[in-house]
């Protein structure tokens, strides 16, 4: 069954009829409609955002699915602390997140990321706020890996 994927860039939660989603999607024969509201559906969290989508058609059934790419880690930290870029350094501190803004953004990368689990998927989030100047809970976030390790936080962390 031959497929044919359309790739587009939206904006979370914004995705129309227009371009570049209707052009890609008109010659398909598809309710654009019904793409567009499931794309606005599943990239609602992405808000302000842009997100990669694949649409995957089922030439012969006119079936389709949509796949939802993540921004990267470094994004989703400025778009939880409201600021435009990291710091150059680690040593100009930009903002701070608290651990719950840290694994709500644990749980979106999470398909995209390597971890094998919700407490290593933090530690990777925690590891890109660093390199971006950015604390958690206060403080620098190589102190938080560490209480990590050392178990501190797993009432928030057991999935």
């Amino acid at each position: 069954m031959p497929e044919t994927v359309v790739e587009v860039l939206v904006e979370g939660g914004k995705a129309s009829a227009g371009p570049p989603l209707g052009p890609a999607l008109g010659p398909l024969k598809l309710n654009i409609g019904e793409v567009v509201k499931a794309i606005n559906e599943k990239t609602k969290p992405f808000a302000g955002m842009q997100v990669p989508v694949k649409v995957i058609v089922d030439s012969a059934t006119k079936e389709f699915r949509i796949e939802v790419g993540t921004p990267p880690t470094s994004a989703l930290i400025k778009k939880e602390l409201g600021i435009e870029k990291g710091g150059q350094d680690q040593k100009n501190k930009v903002g701070n997140l608290t651990m719950d803004q840290v694994i709500k953004i644990a749980q979106m990368k999470r398909d995209a990321m390597l971890a094998q689990s919700l407490k290593a998927a933090v530690k990777e989030v925690i590891g890109t706020a660093l390199s971006m100047g950015v604390t958690v809970e206060g403080r620098d976030p190589r102190e938080i890996q560490k209480e990590i390790d050392e178990g501190k936080w797993d009432d928030k962390l057991s999935e």
